[in-house]
């Protein structure tokens, strides 16, 4: 295996240094002289090969280079290269607890430590908010900041299945659409703060999770999920950087998770529903997720990273 890896290396340096330009790659007539060799399976050369045209198109388009665009397609490629998971992580996991009124020290050992998906259901029931936190709210604090966000590269914007490009054109939607008053497009956006001033401003209106009390959290909340009834998120696994909690302040939100691929035959896949005032916590990086509002109002969701 070692000695096919260092192959393949040679071939990404040796393209890397050439002149041959991507249409030229493509027209060599190399899958027919590789399999009349017969020194590999046919599958093996087409794994090869799905590698190295992979690797071709992330080195050439340039949308790719592009950090304040959201494109899933390379996201999911580097998915390809990941390390596989130890089944561990969700072999004996049949369902998402559901806690209420539990310890740090219970809730780092039973649930932390082995990285178990949860919901604390009165993790965020007394948060201001709960109360504050709407449409309107978001509208008059991002829109005054939205504007030096495009000189903020560390800036994402989600916007799923709508048309959306920016958060700036999600918050100039008709107001009858913001409502989601019947028969206007349905939506459904996610966006991180980058903004250390907006995210100070958004902490008067919720603490840390009394249950990470030992936890450090991220100082700036760190995503906003907002939407209306049948949108959601595909699935999919995230690609940051610790563990992280997500504290539903109104709607409700169905959840599924998947095991890792390499555990589909030992783990089960879980499905749970979210409901104002509640938090999950998972580890979104190792755990497929996908979620959908369901019906009611507007679903809120704001959620951070911890250590």
């Amino acid at each position: 295996m070692g000695k096919a890896e260092d192959r393949i290396r040679t071939i990404f340096s040796k393209y890397e240094h050439s002149d041959i330009s991507v249409s030229e790659l493509s027209k060599l007539d190399i899958l027919p002289k590789i399999g009349k060799t017969r020194k590999l399976p046919l599958k093996w050369i087409i794994c090869v090969l799905t590698v190295v045209s992979l690797y071709v198109v992330v080195k050439n388009v340039n949308i790719f280079d592009d950090s304040k665009c959201l494109v899933p397609m390379p996201q999911d490629v580097t998915k390809l290269f990941r390390d596989p998971e130890y089944c561990d992580l969700c072999e004996d996991v049949l369902q998402v607890d559901k806690v209420a009124n539990v310890s740090p020290t219970l809730f780092l050992e039973k649930y932390i430590k082995p990285m178990r998906p949860v919901i604390v259901t009165d993790g965020a029931l007394n948060w201001p908010a709960r109360r504050v936190f709407s449409f309107d709210f978001f509208k008059n604090l991002f829109s005054k900041i939205e504007i030096n966000r495009s000189q903020d590269t560390g800036c994402q914007f989600f916007p799923y299945q709508t048309e959306f490009g920016s958060l700036q054109d999600v918050f100039n939607m008709n107001d009858n659409r913001a409502m989601l008053k019947p028969g206007e497009k349905p939506w459904y956006v996610g966006w991180n703060n980058c903004n250390d001033e907006a995210g100070k401003y958004l902490k008067e209106f919720y603490q840390k999770p009394y249950f990470l009390s030992n936890m450090t959290e991220n100082i700036a909340l760190s995503w906003i999920f907002m939407g209306g009834p049948g949108y959601g998120a595909h699935m999919h696994v995230d690609n940051v950087h610790y563990p992280s909690w997500q504290a539903q302040l109104s709607g409700k939100k169905l959840w599924k998770l998947a095991p890792p691929p390499e555990c589909y035959y030992k783990c089960k896949d879980l499905e749970v529903t979210v409901a104002a005032g509640e938090i999950i916590v998972l580890d979104t990086n190792r755990w497929y997720h996908q979620t959908t509002v369901l019906p009611g109002s507007i679903s809120i969701t704001i959620g951070s990273e911890f250590d």
